[in-house]
């Protein structure tokens, strides 16, 4: 079960490009069905295993990326699809289901391709920091080599076809991790987000649709893609991100300003615990780890570097610490085990 296939940290928190002391990360999906196949959710098991096939085949022949890595996740374990879920490499959804499915991964991480999730494709590139137009340019490029082998449902009317109408048109999702703590302290993030969802976009949790908020990150993303081109789509999450981050900048310095005692009581506390624990949970790790991450970045704490913090929040993660244990441990264990990992790195 040990690997040691990829990065540290991994894409998404790798720490790099515009903004990316609150922008964790910029991450476009698309979503794609081959023409002369039900969706999925009709779709019989033969019909499956038939479109795995063929995606997987022409993923390899497509050459969208130097050294790929396959998995079948039908074949894998529990542990190891968690393991992908928390790299942001594959959704909750694609992990928990059944039936023939696989995930091809960039030794990089930023682009992965998911075969039989909701729809029959998801080309997915992920981009540290703010880098939407990035992410759009790769996202395209492996589109069009894919579209080359592979016929996409299509209508001249409605755009692209998909599982969920939502999806219809592009079929494109523009998603950008925030790390919001200052808004979340203050109390400001309620009043932040109504102003989100009237511009037609969501907010979610760590892990995307029907999470709960962790460590402060939050995903912005589109709603709709019918009627719109993906300018329009990326021109929009573009727009409200960066109020947000100015807004959560203003809050900050605010903190600084009128508070800043209890704020470095908040960070060095956090820090305390983290470097003192003997059992701490998932949870409390990434709630310690945000106000600390902060710090680091406002330049009020210099002990620790935000490479090993970005590198905790992913590396104490439920199936990061039973890859590395090499065993499946109950969550007493892990506990334990992570407080252990967190003060061994922490003292180096």
């Amino acid at each position: 079960m040990k690997d040691s296939k990829y990065m540290a940290t991994g894409e998404w928190l790798r720490g790099e490009g515009p903004e990316s002391d609150i922008v964790i990360s910029s991450r476009l999906r698309l979503a794609r069905n081959v023409a002369g196949f039900k969706f999925l959710y009709r779709a019989s098991s033969d019909e499956r295993s038939r479109i795995n096939a063929l995606l997987c085949e022409n993923i390899r022949k497509a050459g969208v990326a130097d050294d790929m890595i396959y998995y079948d996740l039908e074949s894998v374990n529990a542990i190891e699809r968690s393991y992908l879920v928390e790299r942001h490499l594959i959704s909750r959804e694609l992990a928990d289901s059944r039936g023939p499915r696989s995930v091809a991964v960039g030794r990089d991480e930023s682009l992965s391709i998911m075969v039989n999730e909701e729809d029959h494709l998801r080309i997915q590139v992920l981009q540290s920091g703010f880098r939407l137009r990035e992410a759009l340019q790769c996202m395209n490029e492996v589109d069009d080599k894919l579209s080359v082998l592979v016929d996409y449902a299509f209508s001249p009317q409605y755009g692209y076809l998909t599982a969920c109408p939502t999806n219809v048109g592009t079929g494109i999702r523009v998603s950008v991790m925030l790390h919001l703590p200052a808004l979340e302290w203050t109390k400001q993030l309620r009043k932040v987000f109504k102003a989100v969802n009237k511009m037609n976009l969501a907010v979610r949790g760590l892990y995307g649709e029907g999470t709960q908020a962790s460590g402060d990150f939050y995903q912005v993303s589109n709603q709709v893609t019918l009627g719109k081109t993906e300018e329009e789509i990326i021109s929009t999450v573009e727009s409200v991100v960066k109020q947000i981050i100015r807004y959560e900048r203003q809050v900050r310095q605010a903190l600084v300003t009128d508070s800043r005692t209890s704020l470095e009581d908040r960070v060095w506390r956090a820090y305390g615990m983290l470097k003192s624990a003997r059992v701490i949970s998932s949870d409390e790790t990434m709630d310690l780890l945000s106000s600390v991450r902060m710090g680091v970045n406002m330049g009020l704490i210099g002990e620790v570097s935000i490479e090993t913090v970005n590198e905790l929040f992913i590396q104490t993660q439920p199936a990061h610490l039973q890859k590395r244990e090499g065993r499946e441990i109950d969550t007493t264990m892990r506990d334990a085990t992570r407080a252990r990992f967190i003060r061994s790195r922490l003292s180096n």
